[in-house]
């Protein structure tokens, strides 16, 4: 990794963030740690599918994991992922906005 350009690991870092059940998964974890069954109803995934996400995120060290008993519990790592996804949704808002300023531009000509 350490002869990696720095623009490709960006990119393998965005990789991982580019599949809408690894964002659903990290928008729930801001809340708390949760365990897979705990998640399962909330992301919408069967269990086994939200394993294989969870394991993308943890290999990426995007989540973390701790025993209590018999669960795992999952939680964010860092919580500068959070700014991420705030930043994301700005840039989002922010895009919407324009498009929806130009559609009542083009209603108005």
């Amino acid at each position: 990794m350490t002869n990696t350009p720095i623009y490709q690991i960006k990119a393998e870092f965005f990789k991982v963030l580019g599949h809408p059940a690894r964002i659903r998964v990290l928008e729930v974890l801001r809340e708390g740690e949760r365990s897979v069954s705990d998640l399962a109803p909330v992301v919408g995934l069967e269990a086994s599918h939200l394993s294989q996400q969870l394991a993308v995120l943890r290999r990426s060290k995007l989540v973390g994991t701790r025993k209590e008993g018999t669960s795992v519990l999952y939680s964010v790592s860092n919580p500068m992922v959070f700014e991420l996804l705030d930043v994301a949704r700005k840039i989002l808002t922010s895009s919407l906005v324009d498009t929806r300023a130009l559609l009542q531009e083009l209603k108005r000509s």
